[in-house]
C-alpha cells in the first residue's frame, strides 16, 4: 500500500471523487502517492474487499510518449498473470471518464517500511522468515519472466497473520516487453543494483540485489548504503558494504555475512543466479527450522483506513505524504504547500504561460508529475530563478539537474513573476536566495579547476565528488562555465552554490 496523505488546510478545491468506479463503491482512503490514489472498495459480485489503485486519465493522456500510461496498464498485465500467496493478486483493469484503475487484493497489514520507521527490531528467526517468503515469491515471478525492479520495504507488506505479500509490480518488466525506456533508471536509491546505474545489461538479479539490501537492513537495523542519492550511487557501484556482523557489532550474525555480501555483489555474475539459490543458501546459514510467518510479538497494529470525507477526496495527487502509520488527521512535520490552482497562481502575479514553459521542460525528466511539481514550487518560491532551483533540487540525477538549470539560462524565469511583487532583498541579508549566479562563457576547465572543484565538493558529497568532477570535465562540449554550473547544481542550497562559484572568481 502506498503512503497515506494527510490533507492540509491549503488544499485547493477540486471536483470530488465519484462514489463508484465501475461496479466498485469507494469506501475509504488506503494510501496516496504522487500519481495515484488507493481506495478500499468491495466487489459486489464476488463479495470480497478489494483495493482500487487509481490514476487520473488526464495524467495518462498528458504523457506524450505514452510510457506512463503503458506502464500502468502493464502493471495489471504483469501482476495479473501471477498467482502466488506472497504476491498481491490483481483482479481487473478498468477505465471510466476520469480515472483508470486496477482492482487488486485488499491486504490487511503494515509495510516493512513502517516497521523500520517505528524502530522495530527483527530477530534472526523473523528476519529469515521474511526473506524466505520474499525470495520464494520472487523466484515464482522470475520463472514466469516478471521482474519487480522496485523491491524495497515499502513494497513488502506483513499481514496480521505474519505472512508477507509483495505489492506494486508497477514497474515490473516482462522479458519479452520493450516498454522500458533506454537509459531510464527505475527503482529506489539504495535498492537499485549497480548495473542499472552503470547502464549495462541487467536481468532478474536486480531483484536479488534489492532483496539483499532488505536482508541487511533486517539484520543490522540500518541500510548498507546511505547518504544523498549521489553518495548512495557511488557506494552501490564502488564501495563494499561492511559485513552485517561487524555493522551490528554482533558476532552471532557472522553465519549470514557471506550470504548477504554475495547477494550485494557489484557484478551480477558474482551474485546469486536466482532468488531460489539465494533462499537455499540463507536456509543453510540459518541452520534452524524456518517459520512460515513472522512471530506474533513482532507484528505491529494495522494502519487505519481514512473515511472518504471531503478533505480526503480533494487531496491533490502530488501532496506531501506522511507514513501510513501516522494518526489520521495529524500533520506532517515536514509540512509543505499544496499545489496551487492556475487562477491562484495568476492572482499571485505568476506568468502562467511562462510556468507552462517550465513545466514542459521539467516533464522531460519526471513525466506528467511535472505539472504538480511546478505548481507546488510556485507556491513555495518567491520568484522565477528560485523556482528553477527548487525544482532542480528535486531531480535525483546530477546530470539532470545541470541540464535543467542550463534551460534556465536560456529561458526567462525572471519573467515568470513580476519583479514588483517581490522587492529586492536588503544588501546585508545574506541568507535570502538571490537566484542563480551567472558566469560568462570562457575556455575549458583547467586541471587546477578540477582539483579545486573536487576539494570544495568533497565535504558535501563525499567520495563521489571526484567522480562527478571527472564526468563533468569529460563532456565533449564542456566549457568552464558549463563545468562549474553542472557541479554547483549538486549543492543543496543557493548560498553553497554561490560560495562554490565565487571560489573560481565567477
Amino acid at each position: 500500500m502506498e503512503p497515506l496523505i494527510v490533507p492540509t488546510a491549503q488544499t485547493p478545491s477540486r471536483a470530488p471523487v465519484p462514489e463508484h468506479l465501475g461496479k466498485y463503491a469507494l469506501l475509504g482512503l488506503v494510501g496516496k502517492g504522487a500519481m495515484g490514489v488507493v481506495y478500499k472498495s468491495f466487489d459486489p459480485h464476488i463479495r470480497r474487499p478489494v483495493a482500487l489503485k487509481t490514476i487520473r486519465r488526464d495524467l495518462l493522456e498528458e504523457d506524450d510518449k505514452g510510457n506512463f500510461a503503458s506502464r500502468f496498464r502493464h502493471e495489471a498485465q504483469a501482476a495479473g498473470a501471477l498467482q502466488h500467496p506472497g504476491i498481491v493478486a490483481v483482479y481487473e483493469y478498468g477505465e471510466d471518464e476520469q480515472y483508470a484503475y486496477i482492482a487488486m487484493e485488499f491486504v490487511e497489514g503494515s509495510s516493512l517500511r513502517q516497521y523500520f520507521d517505528q524502530k522495530v527490531r527483527f530477530s534472526p528467526a523473523d528476519t529469515v522468515s521474511v526473506l524466505s517468503q520474499l525470495l520464494d515469491a520472487l523466484h515464482y515471478a522470475h520463472d514466469r519472466g516478471v521482474w519487480h525492479r522496485d523491491i524495497k520495504p515499502g513494497n513488502i507488506m506483513i499481514m496480521s497473520n505474519g505472512r508477507i505479500k509483495i505489492t506494486d509490480f508497477g514497474i515490473a518488466r516482462i522479458e519479452s516487453s520493450t516498454l522500458t525506456q533506454v537509459g531510464a533508471i527505475l527503482g529506489t536509491p539504495g535498492f537499485i543494483a549497480p548495473e542499472l546505474y552503470l547502464g549495462t545489461d541487467f536481468d532478474r538479479r536486480v531483484d536479488v540485489f534489492a532483496a539483499g539490501v532488505v536482508l541487511y537492513q533486517l539484520l543490522v537495523g540500518s541500510a548498507p548504503f546511505t547518504g544523498s542519492p549521489e553518495n548512495v550511487m557511488y557506494k552501490v557501484c564502488y564501495e563494499e558494504p561492511v559485513a552485517p556482523s561487524v555493522a551490528a557489532r554482533n558476532p552471532a550474525l557472522q553465519r549470514y555475512d557471506a550470504v548477504v555480501l554475495r547477494a550485494l555483489a557489484k557484478r551480477p555474475q558474482d551474485r546469486y543466479a536466482s532468488a531460489g539459490a539465494f533462499r537455499e543458501d540463507l536456509m543453510r546459514a540459518h541452520e534452524e527450522a524456518i517459520s512460515p510467518a513472522v512471530s506474533e510479538e513482532t507484528i505491529i497494529n494495522n494502519p487505519a483506513i481514512l473515511p472518504l470525507t471531503r478533505a480526503t477526496q480533494e487531496a491533490p495527487a502530488g501532496a506531501r505524504s506522511v507514513p501510513s502509520h501516522a494518526a489520521p488527521g495529524s500533520a506532517s512535520r515536514a509540512g509543505g504547500t499544496a499545489p496551487a490552482s492556475t487562477a491562484s497562481l495568476a492572482a499571485a502575479g505568476w506568468d502562467v504561460a511562462e510556468l507552462a514553459h517550465i513545466e514542459q521542460h521539467l516533464a522531460r525528466f519526471i513525466g506528467p508529475v511535472a505539472k504538480v511539481m511546478v505548481r507546488r514550487g510556485a507556491s513555495e518560491s518567491p520568484d522565477g530563478p528560485a523556482l528553477l532551483h527548487w525544482l532542480a533540487e528535486h531531480l535525483i540525477s546530477p546530470s539532470d539537474r545541470a541540464e535543467f538549470l542550463k534551460f534556465g539560462a536560456n529561458a526567462r524565469p525572471e519573467a515568470a513573476r513580476p519583479a514588483a511583487t517581490h522587492p529586492p532583498a536588503a544588501a546585508d541579508d545574506a541568507t535570502k536566495p538571490r537566484g542563480p549566479v551567472t558566469i560568462q562563457p570562457t575556455n575549458r576547465p583547467t586541471p587546477a579547476d578540477l582539483t579545486l572543484a573536487a576539494r570544495l565538493l568533497a565535504p558535501h558529497l563525499g567520495p563521489i565528488a571526484q567522480v562527478l568532477v571527472k564526468r563533468a570535465a569529460a563532456q565533449a562540449d564542456v566549457t568552464r562555465d558549463k563545468f562549474l554550473l553542472a557541479l554547483a547544481a549538486n549543492l543543496p542550497t543557493e548560498q553553497e552554490r554561490a560560495k562554490f562559484l565565487a571560489a573560481f572568481g565567477a
